[in-house]
């Protein structure tokens, strides 16, 4: 597997969360705008999972081996997410009230781990998307890279209303991303010698961890506030996923 592609993948993940975060202490935020942003970066992860790694790997997989692969994702964050800390600050925005972000100095470092996980996860995937078709390939980047926008922005905002000072804020959001490119290199070494079918395990982990933070972002945030904004900007990330898979499969 040659290094320079995926380095410049998880490089470009890790400048959009950075940039993300760095235009939350510049920016006014709304909600609303939030809302649109984290729907946005949730449809093109359902995306990806549904429409791009789940039929691929089906192929390489036996149904046993593929739910296995998948639930193993999905409860990984489900677990952190529960007993540890929200593994995603955006797919989460909706559970986070005052009371919260002037509390996070207590629990920072739950925090700081849970991202941490999740973003690796996200490294992880994209070494192992660059061993596959290009249209799975191009696709994960793309899910990812719109992902880590509103990731970056929630994760800042959070941190500010925590009372960091901008500084200390970019810091630790490019602190925490940086364990995205730690995964990718990681992928990088681990994937490269491996069969198909852990590859395609890895993918199915991956699109399991996809699967939750698109449901828990688009439920976390659908039944509450701005549903109409929710669901368009939910289908617009889909539908670019989709067009951009069946574009590649033509």
């Amino acid at each position: 597997m040659d290094i320079i592609p995926v380095a410049i993948r998880i490089l470009t993940a890790f400048v959009i969360a950075l940039a993300g975060g760095g235009l939350s202490a510049f920016l006014a935020r709304t909600h609303k705008q939030l809302c649109a942003f984290i729907s946005l970066g949730a449809g093109t992860l359902f995306g990806v999972a549904v429409c791009g790694i789940f039929p691929e790997i089906l192929e390489a997989l036996r149904w046993w081996q593929f739910l296995l692969g998948l639930a193993s994702g999905y409860l990984l964050f489900a677990l952190i997410s529960r007993y540890i800390f929200h593994v995603c600050p955006a797919c989460a925005a909706s559970h986070f009230d005052e009371a919260t972000t002037h509390r996070l100095a207590e629990f920072g470092l739950a925090m700081m781990i849970a991202l941490a996980i999740h973003c690796m996860v996200d490294g992880l995937a994209l070494a192992a998307g660059h061993e596959e078709s290009q249209a799975i390939d191009l696709s994960i980047t793309f899910a990812i890279c719109v992902h880590k926008f509103p990731e970056g922005l929630a994760l800042g905002a959070l941190l500010l209303g925590g009372g960091f000072r901008r500084r200390q804020m970019l810091w630790l959001v490019a602190a925490v991303e940086s364990t995205t490119v730690l995964g990718g290199l990681l992928g990088w070494l681990v994937l490269q010698n491996v069969s198909a079918l852990w590859l395609a395990l890895a993918l199915a982990n991956a699109g399991g961890g996809f699967l939750y933070l698109a449901l828990h972002a688009l439920f976390g945030e659908i039944f509450k506030h701005h549903r109409v904004v929710v669901l368009g900007n939910f289908a617009a990330g889909f539908g670019a996923i989709a067009a951009l898979i069946v574009y590649f499969h033509l």
